[in-house]
């Protein structure tokens, strides 16, 4: 299952970007064996709309636009469901194992996403009730993406 990761805004050169490279690398690697994988990255401009209704929405369109088909949709959001480290690996385990191709991860910019990516998710995710940068939201979901392909393999890296 191919795994893409959509996002607003840009991860400047740096300590972020450098941490996204290391997990995302490790996340490939570990899943290649898995079947999750190979892991591809969509960055997007952020909106120049008047308002935040109107970024969400500019936004939301760009990223969709974007996906392959077919695909099935998680999107990050603060009303998502949010789940344990072994509960997301199971959620991709399971979904490896039902035939889906491709498993889209939308992160919406300062704002938030749009209704449009949201009624279109198969699945609402949040990574908690903090509010974090869309970098350090790509940062924490590459390595979530590393844990669970460590969890599915049966690797000591995942500690409870």
């Amino acid at each position: 299952m191919r795994l893409l990761i959509a996002a607003v805004g840009r991860l400047k050169q740096g300590p972020e970007r450098e941490l996204f490279a290391h997990y995302l690398g490790r996340a490939e690697a570990a899943g290649r064996k898995l079947g999750l994988g190979p892991v591809s990255l969509i960055e997007l401009p952020e909106s120049k709309g008047s308002t935040a209704p109107l970024r969400r929405k500019e936004e939301a369109a760009a990223l969709l636009a974007k996906l392959p088909s077919p695909h099935t949709l998680v999107c990050f959001d603060q009303s998502g469901n949010q789940e344990s480290s072994e509960a997301f690996a199971q959620s991709l385990a399971k979904l490896r194992d039902e035939g889906t191709r491709t498993l889209a991860f939308l992160i919406g910019g300062a704002d938030g996403l749009g209704e449009e990516a949201l009624v279109r998710a198969d699945l609402r995710l949040s990574l908690g009730p903090m509010t974090l940068p869309h970098g350090l939201a790509r940062i924490v979901l590459a390595e979530q993406l590393y844990r669970a392909a460590t969890l599915l393999a049966g690797h000591p890296y995942h500690r409870a």
